[in-house]
């Protein structure tokens, strides 16, 4: 078993699940204590960003980041899944998808960016009555999931709009570029543009290139992976990366082991930081905990365990 601890950027394969990458991962680094921080759906790839060990206890700090994904909208039918994976529900006339123009197509586009509000797709990962929205859609249920506010702070269209023909039906496609908050259903995103042209719309493409800070650029595919040197990033560098920071004394890390508060101090404020989290560093530069201000005081939301990399 590895005893080292880190975050591990995965570029994610079509076809795999996220559960799949997390079990390949198990199997090499010789550990259980693997988790990632935002699921990625089969048809998607892109950066999967795993903790192992200790790192686990970062991803709930993480999976609230901003994220960036381009994706491949298609215009003239809807699914049942917001994507290609399943069967359509509607299929528009040709002339309707012929007469669509790029102005109409940008302002669709415009409704949909900033703070806007969001049915998530029916086949998320969202929990109904205790069991997941895809789980029941799959199961033949149907599933109406509330709104919730999402922002999309870009959602820019990249090169020009593509007329395609297939199995006898009349499509357009656009490819784009999104940035939006944590919990941003981009099939969503593909199926409400659709709908607000009259013609339908779901997602053939779809790859996550940005986690916060985390690129795609950086990441390692799951089948390059060198079982004897994993390219992890451990936590101290992750975590001095994208949270504001505390230096700590000897004294102050048998207090917050103890789970004892201590004084605010010097933070170092991160300009990555999407929120005012703050990541505890001891004399020797290991992460200690996460810590929240409370009054006047800071608080530990979690402690890292003591351990050694190697």
């Amino acid at each position: 078993m590895t005893s080292r601890s880190g975050l591990l950027l995965l570029d994610k394969a079509a076809d795999w699940t996220s559960h799949d990458v997390v079990a390949k991962v198990r199997g090499i680094a010789k550990t259980r204590r693997v988790g990632h921080a935002g699921t990625l759906d089969p048809m998607a790839t892109g950066l999967l960003l795993l903790g192992i060990n200790n790192a686990t206890k970062l991803l709930t700090f993480l999976v609230g980041e901003d994220k960036t994904y381009i994706t491949t909208i298609r215009l003239g039918a809807s699914t049942i899944t917001d994507d290609r994976e399943s069967e359509y529900l509607t299929v528009a006339e040709p002339g309707a998808v012929e007469q669509l123009s790029a102005e109409s197509i940008r302002a669709g586009i415009a409704k949909l960016t900033g703070e806007i509000m969001q049915v998530p797709s029916s086949v998320s990962a969202i929990k109904v009555n205790g069991e997941r929205a895809y789980s029941k859609v799959r199961g033949g249920d149907e599933v109406k999931l509330a709104a919730r506010p999402v922002t999309v702070s870009r959602f820019e269209q990249l090169g020009e709009m593509r007329q395609v023909e297939e199995g006898g039906n009349k499509f357009v496609d656009l490819d784009a570029i999104i940035d939006c908050s944590s919990g941003t259903y981009i099939r969503a995103l593909g199926r409400d543009l659709g709908a607000s042209l009259s013609v339908g719309g779901h997602l053939t493409a779809l790859r996550r290139t940005r986690i916060g800070g985390y690129n795609v650029a950086d990441a390692v595919a799951v089948d390059a992976l060198d079982p004897n040197q994993l390219q992890l990033l451990f936590s101290n560098d992750a975590a001095r990366a994208q949270f504001d920071s505390r230096e700590l004394t000897a004294q102050e890390v048998i207090d917050l082991r103890h789970g004892k508060r201590i004084v605010m101090g010097e933070i170092k404020e991160s300009t990555t930081a999407r929120d005012r989290t703050i990541a505890a560093f001891g004399p020797n530069g290991d992460l200690v905990a996460m810590l929240t201000k409370a009054g006047g005081q800071l608080k530990s939301s979690v402690v890292f365990q003591e351990e050694a990399n190697d």
